[in-house]
């Protein structure tokens, strides 16, 4: 994977605690930096997906009325609901 240069500018204690982190951990500079930033990035996609599932879980009947799903099941029933003009509807 291609690596792209940032420059970026902290404080010297910032700095320094960032220089002793990476030399306790047996990495880079570098490579500490991309760890904590992959490290944030999948905190934020996890919460993402967190916020989701209460989201589903508080809509579920809602969502299961509305595309003929039986509550719980991510699995298609029939449904007498009139579906015509969505995707793969006749």
């Amino acid at each position: 994977m291609a690596k792209t240069q940032l420059n970026v500018r902290v404080d010297e204690a910032t700095a320094e605690a960032a220089r002793e982190r990476a030399l306790q951990r047996g990495v880079s500079m570098n490579r500490y930096i991309e760890e904590l930033v992959l490290k944030d990035a999948g905190e934020v996609g996890q919460t993402f997906v967190e916020a989701a599932s209460d989201f589903m879980k508080q809509y579920e009947r809602v969502f299961a009325e509305e595309f003929g799903l039986r509550p719980g099941s991510a699995q298609a029933t029939p449904s007498t609901t009139d579906h015509e003009g969505l995707p793969g509807t006749t």
